[in-house]
């Protein structure tokens, strides 16, 4: 790797960082459209991982008391049942497909929920969907560090507040992408190469996350659900031009 490669590692480990500290998940949609132009699949999942946790690790204690755990349990039941599969799939998924196929989702669905401007709460499926969608999550999470996207694209149409949102994505994301890592470590995904890159990425990502977590709490409940789905299209964003234009 040239300089030029690890400028790139240390502004996705800002980046995402940042995004987490944020809205409390983000790291892989952020960080991997950036590190994607540099790092291949092999290295730039575990780092992400690695990365993910410590952000989401860092701002926890500060973020605990305003999570409603009752919403969370569902989905961290389907996503650790999940992981195992996501991980499985990695040594089968096409990276470019993959990337454009989970790209268009975060194109579609958060433009439709943005402009939908009434406010939406829907109960279908109850605690039964909320543990389908984490399943996903865990297959996402497993296989590219995508935990957060179907949930938080879910938590949008269940109309909970900033912090119940908040406290299912940093819960279920932490639960999921510290399990996802233990996988692959167990498998031999993990190699000295991504912790010497973790290594590297680790100041950027503590420094991103405690200006996201800051910057978090002058949000309003409105704020928070548009740069949600902002950050989401923008993920969508990335992941297509780097499938179609990374060869």
């Amino acid at each position: 790797m040239n300089t030029a490669a690890y400028a790139l590692v240390l502004l996705g480990a800002l980046s995402g960082g940042f995004v987490s500290g944020l809205v409390g998940f983000g790291t892989a949609m952020t960080a991997l459209g950036i590190w994607l132009y540099v790092l291949p699949p092999s290295l730039a999942v575990p780092l992400v991982l690695i990365c993910s946790v410590v952000a989401q690790t860092s701002t926890m204690p500060s973020m605990w008391r305003s999570f409603d755990l009752t919403l969370v349990w569902p989905f961290l039941i389907g996503g650790l049942a999940g992981v195992p599969l996501g991980v499985l799939l990695i040594a089968h998924a096409d990276p470019n497909v993959f990337k454009l196929s989970i790209g268009v989702l975060l194109l579609v669905f958060p433009a439709a929920l943005y402009f939908q401007r009434k406010p939406m709460a829907f109960t279908f499926g109850g605690r039964v969907a909320d543990a389908g969608i984490g399943f996903a999550g865990g297959i996402l999470g497993g296989l590219a560090g995508l935990s957060g996207a179907l949930p938080t694209l879910w938590a949008s149409v269940r109309g909970w507040g900033k912090d119940e949102r908040r406290g299912v994505f940093q819960t279920f994301n932490w639960t999921v992408l510290f399990t996802a890592l233990c996988l692959q470590a167990g498998m031999g995904l993990v190699r000295m190469d991504v912790v010497w890159l973790a290594a590297i990425a680790f100041p950027a990502t503590i420094t991103g996350a405690w200006l996201g977590a800051r910057a978090y709490r002058a949000l309003s409940d409105r704020n928070f659900r548009d740069l949600v789905l902002g950050l989401l299209f923008l993920s969508g964003v990335g992941l297509v031009w780097s499938s179609i234009g990374v060869k």
